[in-house]
């Protein structure tokens, strides 16, 4: 098999050439053929994410030790099947949902494997990932259908769908004149605004300061958008949304865009942040309780939500954003665009 692997933090992947594994047990053996490529790969590569006040989180900690490979949006072949494997057939293409927890702990075995917190054994995190053409899976229950759906797109599902879709269910419960605001309109911006329509929601702001990017939200069904270098942004959101800003989802996740959301959502409204840009957040206290507002942490979600998100693209409720898929080859390439803000919607590499 082949893989690019992170073999210096900071430096370009490196293609090589090791042995294929042979899946044990219930393992299944993946012949990947498309695997996005994530924002947050960037700061694996990078290899920390940054704290604010100088601090950094450095990802060697959590078991990201080079040579390693980067990859969590896996779609591929079922090519060779452990002896202990049920209800797979080699030949199956399937997303795989990379977000694996131990298997064994209560919260694994309450289906929240993205919470697992005793032996994680996420795929491009703390495992080898799908920036290769094989990825070996603990258990076929990991794989899920998406047949009909676009294969590069499916692929975009196991992290910016799933994401995104995971952040929606943490909203407040909306009335019909309720807005959510949508603050960064990259990969994961752009197919939240598609999850929130699929889910009925109709009163949507994409925020962001490309225009080419909030050109592109609209098209996928946001109502108003904002380019939030203007001044006083989230004066200016508020009032977008005509004082009834319930939600807001930051894909984005840096002080500046937290403030935003925070600062224009309506009393009891909730700010979801999902981004990993980085930074820390100075904010008073006291409009928290006064505002009844909440901040809420939303990290990838689990494989019921996966499979969720996966029907709504089955039934064509989710509209699909814009996917460019490129030879795996260039991943280096790829990986410079995505941290200059070049990319628009989801490159998917092809293997």
């Amino acid at each position: 098999m082949i893989s690019y692997d992170v073999v210096e933090h900071g430096r370009p992947l490196q293609k090589i050439l090791k042995e294929t594994p042979k899946p044990t047990g219930t393992e299944v053996l993946v012949r990947i053929t498309r695997s996005g490529v994530c924002h947050s790969d960037l700061h694996i590569w990078d290899g920390y994410f940054e704290l604010g006040g100088g601090k950094r989180f450095y990802v060697k900690d959590r078991g990201c030790v080079p040579p390693f490979t980067l990859g969590h949006e896996p779609f591929g072949v079922v090519e060779a099947v452990g002896p202990k494997a049920r209800n797979v057939k080699i030949g199956q293409q399937r997303i795989v949902y990379p977000w694996i927890g131990c298997g064994k702990c209560g919260i694994c075995k309450a289906g929240q494997d993205n919470f697992c917190v005793s032996g994680i054994r996420y795929l491009g995190v703390t495992r080898p990932g799908a920036y290769a053409s094989h990825v070996l899976i603990p258990h076929p229950k990991y794989l899920v259908d998406s047949s009909g759906v676009d294969d590069a797109f499916a692929s975009t599902l196991a992290c910016s769908g799933l994401t995104t879709y995971s952040a929606c269910a943490k909203l407040p419960e909306l009335g019909p004149k309720d807005w959510v605001a949508v603050i960064g309109c990259g990969g994961l911006g752009l197919v939240c605004v598609s999850v929130l329509r699929a889910k009925g929601v109709k009163n949507i702001v994409a925020c962001d300061i490309d225009p080419g990017k909030l050109e592109a939200a609209k098209s996928l069904g946001a109502k108003l958008t904002l380019d939030t270098r203007s001044p006083d942004a989230a004066q200016k959101l508020a009032s977008l949304a005509m004082g009834s800003l319930a939600g807001a989802i930051d894909l984005v996740g840096m002080p500046a865009t937290v403030a935003l959301g925070l600062g224009a959502l309506r009393k009891g409204g909730r700010l979801v942040l999902c981004g990993l840009f980085g930074g820390e957040l100075v904010h008073p206290l006291p409009p928290f309780a006064q505002r009844a507002i909440g901040l809420v942490g939303s990290y990838v979600g689990n494989l019921q939500e996966l499979k969720e998100v996966v029907a709504l693209a089955k039934k064509k409720k989710l509209k699909p954003t814009p996917v460019a898929t490129r030879p795996a080859a260039e991943v280096n390439a790829i990986l410079e665009e995505l941290k200059a803000g070049k990319v628009l919607g989801r490159v998917v590499l092809s293997f």
